[in-house]
């Protein structure tokens, strides 16, 4: 995907997942979602390999959603909501094993989901982070409380140890490309909630659905 190659910006990121949502904030509009995923990934590839045993994941998932919207049924992939609804209701998803349907939409968005959250608890540490902090213990910190969850042990031993490489503080603010370590901080600052707000409305809807456990 040529789109991984391009240079990261924090302010798309901040207009796709403000872009996101609608039906005053109830609703994910899947290809804003994925937008912002793109400039995530463009983020994460910014840094090198560190995170590419997220990204190259996240890449294929945006291209299996992408598929989806540009298919015959794409109008039902439009918004989480319409998705979740479509697929539940229409037998799609595995919700015990993995058998027929190891790409639903409802599965490969929930993949995307737990990174999100990963990512999440990260940038905001490194909002309020100080000059002096680890940038790998911020991050160790955020996986062990997020993905870490759904990895198997050595995936969890690799990403600590890839941690451990991470660059400074300000060299993830360089990578931002918004300007000064205050206006990162700012722009972070305005993000966030919208990032937030998209993690949270993904969590409540696959809860009402009992999704947030499929294999």
């Amino acid at each position: 995907m040529s789109t991984t190659e391009e240079k990261f910006s924090l302010g798309e990121v901040l207009v796709s997942f403000k872009s996101c949502l609608v039906d005053d904030d109830k609703d994910v509009l899947v290809e804003h979602y994925l937008n912002g995923w793109k400039g995530l990934v463009r983020f994460m590839n910014g840094l090198g390999t560190i995170f590419s045993f997220v990204s190259k994941d996240a890449v294929s998932k945006i291209q299996i959603m992408e598929n989806y919207l540009k298919g015959e049924n794409g109008e039902r992939y439009r918004t989480l909501q319409s998705m979740v609804e479509y697929e539940v209701g229409s037998s799609l998803v595995d919700l015990t094993k993995r058998g027929n349907h190891p790409e639903s939409g409802c599965r490969t968005i929930l993949r995307l989901h737990r990174a999100l959250r990963w990512l999440q608890l990260f940038l905001e540490k490194l909002r309020t982070s100080t000059e002096d902090s680890k940038t790998s213990t911020l991050c160790a910190e955020a996986y062990n409380d997020s993905l870490a969850n759904y990895h198997p042990w050595l995936i969890r031993k690799t990403a600590n140890v890839a941690f451990l490489a991470l660059p400074v503080r300000n060299t993830f603010f360089e990578v931002m490309n918004v300007g000064t370590t205050q206006q990162v901080v700012d722009m972070l600052g305005e993000a966030m909630p919208y990032v937030s707000k998209v993690y949270d409305v993904t969590q409540e809807l696959y809860s009402q659905h009992n999704l947030l456990e499929l294999p």
